[in-house]
């Protein structure tokens, strides 16, 4: 065994392009079942949350609950990933996230869902973090684009099919809702089998030292602000004392959290990251992005059920435009990014025809016109596509290979972090408004309200006549709230990317300032520790 001063370029890897395309196809199929289990729930949740009896609290948490797992697990997967075998991790996420599947089929109640998709979360928080990491060890940044298209026209697929495929299993009865959960596991076999055929990666091993106080305290201040955004104005008052304990809880952990970080010697987020200026700058985007992608767009299918009283196989069918423009423009873009090497012009954009697109969905009533609507989220959707996966690329070109890991799921991390808290925000914003609207609009009918903000989620098609009209107009009324709610995260992150210095992209597997980095490690470890390449998974 030769021996190599840490961190020596042992992940780096020469492919052809058939080799390539043969070793990311379980990767993809991988994403695929993990954006399957998302979106194919979408369109059935309304369904699900109407059964179990549960209110939009409820709702809300079904899918908050798979945000922050995804959001507390992606930087340690990620870390693992710099440390040990990044094929049986994904192997291992991909286990563990049918383990949550098939529990969540056979749930009984809301809280017993909310669980299961916690573990769900998890798994899916290896696949978001190792997708991104392997095809950076694979492929030279600037090929990268090229290989991101495909990624991008995986998760439009998955994201397409998906609320379709939800759509007509819930309105199949021989089916049901939990055949959502459970469509994904064959697939899930499948990638399995093909990753473990097809990816052949080198192992690099090294003492390993994870910072599970890192991982525990970053968990924990997340988990602690979610719980207070989603009960805040229902269960207690914005400014009241429980505000005040929750939210000094969650800023005491986080500080806590930092001081670990910046003092363990392999933390889970490494600080020196946000000295990179590329970095810090598409953190901040990332947040904003998620906030617009996850916290806005997951209440389209509950508009289109409860407002405007379509099922959810039609619901899945209304959403296309935003889908196809995320199809079009990450495809588009990632060949353009190949082919030029410049990625600065697409991400700004893209941000801002995020920021329109969600100022735009503002204005969404009702009796909006839907070919308005789906105009609207085209543009949505043509942004999330040119800003998503590039922002991690940007990031990638950076570093050296033996942070790409970290960096990776870093950007990652904050991108779902912002899709938790936006999803638990605007969950909250909309069952406010709704519950507001409802009220107004009942006492016009001249029928009083008991002012419960626990109430289930109506099935519109039970309801008479008038008090149906008042419930599509409230819930229509709500959702044109949190998209308008949304529109200053896309200006955010607009701001956010007109400050990225462009790098343009190298052709080989190092960032561009990869050198220097390893050079500046292995001075800071007094020599570097041994690595020793043990052969190839």
């Amino acid at each position: 065994m030769t021996q190599v001063t840490a961190p020596a370029r042992a992940t780096t890897v020469n492919m052809t392009h058939r080799q390539t395309l043969e070793a990311l196809s379980g990767l993809l199929l991988g994403m695929f079942v993990a954006i399957l289990s998302g979106t194919v729930v979408a369109n059935a949740l309304p369904r699900i949350i109407t059964e179990l009896h549960g209110t939009q609290s409820a709702y809300t948490w079904v899918v908050t609950s798979t945000l922050l797992a995804t959001t507390a697990t992606t930087p340690l997967w990620g870390k693992l990933a710099d440390l040990t075998s990044k094929k049986v991790l994904v192997q291992v996420a991909l286990t563990v996230f049918v383990l949550g599947s098939v529990l969540a089929g056979l749930s009984q109640s809301t809280g017993q869902l909310i669980a299961c998709r916690v573990l769900q979360g998890v798994g899916a928080g290896g696949l978001t973090a190792l997708a991104q990491v392997i095809m950076a060890t694979m492929i030279a940044p600037r090929e990268r684009g090229r290989y991101s298209g495909y990624l991008g026209a995986v998760m439009a697929v998955g994201t397409i099919g998906g609320p379709l495929i939800g759509g007509v299993i819930v309105d199949t009865s021989w089916l049901g809702w939990r055949w959502c959960f459970y469509v994904g596991v064959p697939f899930a076999v499948l990638a399995l089998i093909v990753l473990q055929k097809t990816l052949d990666l080198p192992v690099v091993k090294r003492k390993v030292k994870i910072d599970w106080w890192g991982a525990t305290l970053i968990t924990a201040a997340v988990s602690l602000l979610l719980i207070w955004v989603s009960l805040a104005g229902n269960t207690y008052d914005w400014f009241s004392w429980q505000s005040t304990v929750m939210v000094g809880g969650a800023l005491l952990l986080g500080a806590a959290a930092i001081r670990v970080e910046n003092r363990a010697s392999e933390p889970l987020i490494p600080p020196r990251l946000f000295r990179n200026r590329t970095i810090t700058l598409s953190v901040v985007a990332s947040i904003a992005v998620g906030v617009g992608m996850f916290g806005a767009s997951v209440f389209l299918g509950q508009y289109f059920q409860i407002s405007r009283g379509v099922s959810p196989t039609m619901s899945g069918l209304m959403t296309l435009p935003m889908i196809l423009g995320l199809l079009v423009s990450s495809t588009v873009v990632g060949r353009l990014i190949t082919s030029t090497g410049r990625w600065k012009r697409y991400l700004v954009a893209g941000s801002a025809l995020l920021t329109v697109g969600f100022a735009l969905m503002g204005t969404v009533r009702v009796d909006t016109p839907y070919w308005l609507l789906a105009s609207f989220m085209a543009l949505v959707g043509i942004g999330v596509g040119m800003t998503m996966q590039n922002l991690v690329l940007a990031v990638q070109n950076t570093v050296g290979t033996h942070e790409l890991g970290a960096a990776s799921s870093v950007v990652a991390f904050f991108r779902s972090l912002g899709g938790a808290v936006g999803v638990s925000a605007l969950g909250a914003l909309l069952g406010h408004n709704v519950k507001r609207y409802l009220a107004d609009g009942l006492a016009a009918l001249g029928i009083p309200t008991s002012g419960s903000g626990g109430s289930t989620l109506p099935d519109v098609h039970t309801l008479p006549a008038p008090i149906r009209a008042v419930v599509e107009a409230a819930y229509g009324h709500g959702a044109g709230d949190i998209f308008l709610a949304a529109a200053p995260f896309g200006l955010i992150a607009l701001i956010a990317v007109l400050f990225i210095k462009e790098v343009p992209l190298l052709r080989h597997t190092g960032g561009p300032i990869a050198d220097e980095v390893e050079q500046e490690s292995t001075v800071a470890a007094g020599g570097g520790a041994a690595v020793i390449p043990t052969g190839r998974d």
